[in-house]
């Protein structure tokens, strides 16, 4: 019989913690699939953060570290610069850990221009602590700690990272995607892959946001929470290239 699918070789063979619906494993399988293609495993380190994805080392393929919450940038920075170029790096975050605790974190990297590569899990909700408003939670929201829902004068407005860090002048690459049907995963598969590419090619700071699915904490079951990614992230955080920076010689 013709194998038409099979597990990537930039993935464990690990029974998944994650919860049904939850599209944290279409995003490994996008990372591992890509650092396969590339021919890089072997030189990737990977950075785990803290939330839903702490356990992240348990599924990918490659060297992997474990940093304390909001900190997997400075690991990551720490950990390219004293090893060599060919070395690929990456940090693999959620909203809560790179948005919150992780903010001055984020931001310091991308402004100084860090030549690491984040993949950032936006689901907009603490998922793995019991579903607690995050940085990222759109307004009306109800989480466990805005019960009527998010409020913009009691508790300010969802933050757009990607939008922010295209503003610093460190950054080179960053693209939002989602993956909330067949179509889009495909787009972030190569965004993933460009980002990589980005690091590769010693360009700097590079970030993917992936807007992604929490049925157990958004009450909803996977098939409604694809589409409440589509119906209410995407708008207020639209997808797209928020930075691409063309250097001298390159085409525009």
């Amino acid at each position: 019989m013709k194998v038409v699918f099979e597990r990537s070789k930039g993935l464990l063979n690990t029974e998944t913690h994650y919860c049904p619906g939850c599209t944290h494993g279409i995003i490994h399988r996008l990372v591992a699939e890509t650092l396969e293609e590339m021919d890089v495993l072997e030189q990737t380190i990977g950075v785990a953060s803290v939330g839903c994805s702490v356990l992240s080392y348990q599924y990918f393929n490659c060297d992997m570290t474990q940093a304390a919450h909001g900190r997997a940038p400075a690991v990551a920075t720490g950990i390219k610069r004293v090893l060599p170029k060919d070395r690929i790096v990456f940090t693999y975050q959620g909203d809560g850990d790179l948005a919150s605790i992780g903010m001055g974190e984020i931001v310091h990297a991308a402004a100084r221009g860090e030549n690491i590569t984040v993949i950032f899990v936006n689901n907009a909700i603490y998922g793995m602590t019991g579903g607690q408003m995050a940085p990222t939670s759109l307004l009306g929201q109800r989480t466990a700690t805005s019960p009527e829902g998010r409020q913009p004068q009691t508790q300010g407005l969802p933050i757009r990272v990607s939008e922010m860090l295209a503003t610093l002048d460190g950054a080179s690459y960053i693209e939002r995607v989602s993956t909330h049907d067949v179509a889009h995963v495909m787009k972030a598969k190569k965004a993933i892959r460009k980002a990589f590419l980005t690091q590769q090619e010693e360009k700097g700071f590079s970030m993917v946001e992936v807007l992604s699915t929490c049925p157990t904490n958004w009450g909803l079951n996977p098939e409604e929470s694809l589409q409440w990614v589509k119906q209410e992230m995407v708008p207020y955080y639209p997808l797209g290239v928020y930075k691409d920076r063309q250097y001298k010689g390159e085409e525009s």
